[in-house]
């Protein structure tokens, strides 16, 4: 072996093994990005952990000598033709089965030795990453804690793989550059145990303003931040002075460190360590140092990953920022939290798929009647449980609270809800599927789980005896769920008539405010029973999970989505065939169809009528009839429904009319996948605990129904109450009401509020959601004491200023439905006609349903495979992504998509050139 202390130099093989102390353009040439920065760095005089580069050329000679290079040229070659995925996947067997001779692995041996030995990082460094021009960031893989000489060969072979991996063939064909068959260089860094890591920006990547360095770090390895799955500290410095302008302290539940083998073993954060931030002042003081610095050395912007060890602060790579957008001259000020953290109760405030019911600005009528709706049917379904008279007070102190409101936004109190899913047996298992059910993007910990109960739990055998009780209870309900939801749904419906047929605009009004009440009693109240549906909902779902990763532990993600999904006639779909239906009609009739064409949305009903479309009148009346209260924003009393505005339904005929036709339902895809998998007694249970999860969901779909009804006749009721204040003069207009909360509406009623009072609680607020409408509302914050003081929101990312773009090409979310679709996007924040393109929404709710006929895919921001219009996309077929985190923020309408289903993948294939950009909703 050749020495190689200082080298740049080659052994006698001739392959090189590049060092800190290598010639300057040897480095440049051979390196790859991130060996050349990293060569800059230390030569700079930055800490950078010990270091060695396997060249560029030995993947070259070994691609020579093995036979291989003939092959990759010939793939590449073909990729246009054959698939970039299946390109990457052929390449990447041929490299992990190709022979390495023995010049090629003394080579690797060399960079192994170079750095000492023991753990460490192997990561990608291509020609032309961490450039000025394009970055790749992303786009090839590295490796943390490899020890030993035969796993570094091994995940070599596997960082030059990744040259050729799907999304860097993609990377290079979107920006016109050739397909390279150079492959990677590939550097072997030695692991620091880092105590804190993380990221520090010397501009601010949101607002493009070089006067603030941003800082974001965590416990442990910075894996944990990089891939998302940490929720971590953020800093804002002063570029200039280090003054720490506003910080965020993340919940950090996790640390990543080493293992006993190749990656990160994940560990618990100490409660006390999580609620505070991780830096300190100190360490905050030497970050704002080595960025100025680095920003110095390169004469640019830098995104500088870095780690802190005993008290060196080590800096591990440095890229240039490409993404950052256009510095603003006049950015907004974020208010400084107070000194010191509030004190008070952690409550976490998450509007995962609340957002599904009451999206964005939601009047104060709305969250009010939303808000005291919950409160009676969960302390209805504790009584279900049989929970004891003093358990029931306990229950009472949180019910009330179960969603709060913030700056005219709805959110779940989100402990609550864990509390509420405990009154039911197997709380691990279910809090789980309750969190992906929610759409939650953050679980909390173990140990803060198990601290929460619905009430005081009782020691000794008379706590055993009262768990045991409500267990057998619950179990009864479980068991006989579908005759309880049948019995519920034919009462309902009795009830409902009563309360449907009536014009309450020709009522008295304190008439309408008694039946408003009676309405209450009689369809709210109880429901509560029907709550049971929603656990077990939870729990069979989550032994089909449980079963699905013990007996099918290679299943894709979508698979025990599709596996639950109900099937049959579900009624959620009502809607869409019926519209189907109504569309096949109106296509039928040419003059039905130029007549649609000339007249705008509001004016098509009168324009039916006066050409004396009868049949067409009579299609369109029957589905309003059957459908009026399934339309867009449903559950918010403010917003008109089919039967009092019928402009809504023709936006979405035109779609109808418009769109391609729907696939088959995905259910046929899980019993394949069965069918080849899992036969004999195990099949059998499996398709038990199926049939138990597939009926409560459809037993749900079959409850939303009513629930629509029920919300939809309080809304004509309170709607009416609106115009009898107004026609006595308590309210200047009679959608004012909406500014109003339901207890004030009731003391109007009760004589407890003059109508002065009614007058200014309106005109406040109506400033007050004028100026809420101009935030950005974070989808999860956290608050201690008092909400809306001691800094709490401002902590919680509450901020004037609009989201900007990153420029990300691939964004990932959670698979809900298998399929692949390419067109363009259409960015919407209310259903309309998508045109066979790709609806993607921020959040949507249960009238959505209607838009899916004319998409080709669907992607949602805010939601979860359990989300309503998610449910109904898969039985309708269509290729579902959810939880896409800023989708309608980085992506705008006209953008050329291709969404995988399965793999839960939103991948840009062209950008179109105008500035025409998408509606995204807060």
């Amino acid at each position: 072996m050749s020495p190689i202390a200082g080298s740049g130099q080659r052994s006698a093989t001739s392959l090189r093994v590049l060092t800190p102390t290598g010639e300057p353009a040897e480095i440049a040439e051979w390196a790859g990005g991130k060996g050349k920065n990293l060569h800059s760095l230390t030569a700079a005089g930055f800490r950078v952990p010990e270091w060695s580069v396997i060249g560029l050329d030995v993947f070259t000679e070994f691609a020579r000598r093995s036979g291989l290079d003939t092959r990759l040229a010939a793939l590449l070659a073909e990729a246009p033709r054959h698939g970039e995925r299946r390109t990457s996947a052929e390449i990447a067997s041929l490299i992990a089965a190709a022979p390495l001779d023995e010049d090629v692995t003394e080579a690797v041996r060399r960079a192994y030795e170079q750095v000492g030995g023991g753990l460490v990082a192997v990561r990608s460094s291509g020609a032309d990453e961490d450039g000025a021009e394009h970055s790749f960031a992303g786009q090839f893989d590295s490796f943390l804690n490899v020890s030993g000489f035969d796993e570094v060969v091994a995940h070599v072979r596997r960082c030059w793989a990744s040259a050729f991996s799907e999304r860097s063939l993609h990377y290079r064909a979107q920006r016109a550059l050739a397909p390279s068959a150079g492959g990677v260089a590939v550097v072997v860094q030695r692991m620091v145990p880092a105590e804190r890591s993380g990221v520090l920006f010397t501009v601010d990547p949101m607002t493009g303003s070089t006067g603030r360095y941003v800082v974001s770090a965590v416990y442990g390895l910075g894996e944990g931040l990089v891939s998302g799955a940490v929720d971590a500290d953020t800093v804002v410095l002063d570029a200039v002075s280090g003054e720490r302008l506003h910080a965020v302290v993340g919940d950090k539940q996790e640390s990543y460190g080493a293992g006993t083998g190749p990656g990160c073993a994940v560990r618990p954060v100490a409660e006390a360590d999580r609620e505070v931030l991780s830096l300190s002042a100190r360490d905050l003081a030497r970050l704002h140092d080595v960025g100025t610095r680095v920003a110095a050395h390169y004469g640019a912007p830098q995104d500088i990953e870095w780690a802190i060890a005993g008290d060196t602060v080590w800096v591990l790579q440095s890229r240039p920022v490409t993404t950052a957008p256009a510095v603003r001259t006049a950015a907004p000020p974020v208010p400084s939290a107070p000194a010191g953290e509030p004190r008070g109760e952690l409550r976490i405030w998450d509007n995962s798929n609340i957002i599904e019911s009451f999206s964005g600005i939601v009047s104060p009528l709305t969250y009010s009647f939303a808000a005291d709706t919950y409160a009676k049917v969960y302390e209805s379904y504790a009584r279900a449980l049989a929970v004891t008279p003093g358990q029931l007070r306990e229950v009472q102190e949180w019910t009330p609270h179960l969603l709060g409101y913030f700056h005219g936004r709805v959110y779940y109190n989100l402990l609550h809800w864990y509390r509420m899913v405990r009154l039911a047996p197997l709380y691990r298992l279910n809090r789980r599927v309750l969190e992906k059910s929610l759409g939650v993007e953050e679980s909390i910990s173990d140990e803060a789980a198990d601290a929460l109960h619905p009430f005081a739990p009782r020691p000794g055998l008379r706590g055993r005896l009262n768990r045991l009780y409500r267990t057998v209870v619950f179990t009864r309900k479980f068991l006989t769920m579908r005759k309880s939801v049948d019995a519920f749904h034919r009462d309902f419906y009795r009830a409902y008539e009563v309360f449907n047929n009536v014009d309450y605009d020709a009522l008295p009004g304190e008439e309408t405010y008694r039946r408003f009440r009676r309405l209450q009693r009689e369809l709210i109240e109880k429901w509560g029973p029907m709550q049971a549906l929603d656990a077990a909902i939870l729990l069979s779902v989550g032994l089909l999970a449980l079963l699905t990763r013990r007996w099918l532990p290679d299943a894709p993600e979508w698979f025990t989505w599709a596996a639950a999904s109900p099937g049959g006639d579900l009624e959620s779909a009502e809607p869409v065939w019926a519209l189907a239906e109504l569309a096949a009609l109106a296509a039928a009739d040419d003059e039905v169809r130029r007549l649609l064409d000339a007249t705008s949305d509001e004016e098509a009903y009168q324009a039916l009528r006066e050409g004396g479309h009868t049949e067409v009148l009579a299609a369109v009346d029957a589905y309003i009839a059957s459908y009026g209260y399934r339309s867009p924003d449903e559950l918010k009393l403010e917003v008109p429904d089919l039967h009092e505005d019928p402009a809504g339904l023709f936006t979405m005929l035109r779609g109808a009319l418009a769109g391609p036709a729907t696939g088959a339902g995905r259910g046929g895809d899980a019993d394949a996948y069965l069918d080849g998998r899992l036969r004999g007694p195990r099949r059998r249970v499996y398709e038990l605990v199926r049939g138990k999860a597939r009926g409560s969901l459809a037993d749900r779909e079959r409850l939303r129904f009513c629930r629509t009804r029920a919300f939809g006749a309080a809304k004509r009721m309170l709607r009416a109450m609106g115009r009898d204040l107004a026609r006595a003069g308590a309210l200047d207009a009679w959608d004012d009401v909406f500014l109003l909360r339901l207890e004030e509406v009731r003391g109007a009623y009760e004589g407890m509020l003059a109508d002065s009072e009614l007058r200014d609680l309106v005109a406040l607020r109506r400033r007050r959601l004028a100026d809420d409408a101009a935030l950005r509302a974070p989808a999860r914050f956290t608050t201690r004491g008092a909400a809306y003081w001691s800094g709490n929101l401002e902590r919680g990312g509450w901020a004037a200023a609009s989201a900007v773009r990153s420029g990300a090409r691939e964004l990932r979310g959670t698979p809900s439905c298998p399929g692949v679709a390419e067109g363009p996007a259409v960015v919407l924040d209310t259903p309309r006609d998508v045109g066979g393109g790709i609806l993607l929404a921020y959040r949507t709710d249960p009238g959505w349903v209607t838009a899916l006929p004319s998409a080709s895919a669907l992607v949602i921001e805010r939601g979860s495979p359990l989300t309503h219009v998610a449910v109904v996309a898969r039985e309708l077929g269509i290729p579902t992504v959810v939880q896409v985190r800023n989708v309608t923020t980085e992506i705008r309408s006209g953008t050329r998509l291709r969404v995988d289903g399965a793999a839960g993948t939103v991948t840009v294939l062209d950008v179109p050139p105008s500035a025409d950009t998408g509606t995204s909703t807060s």
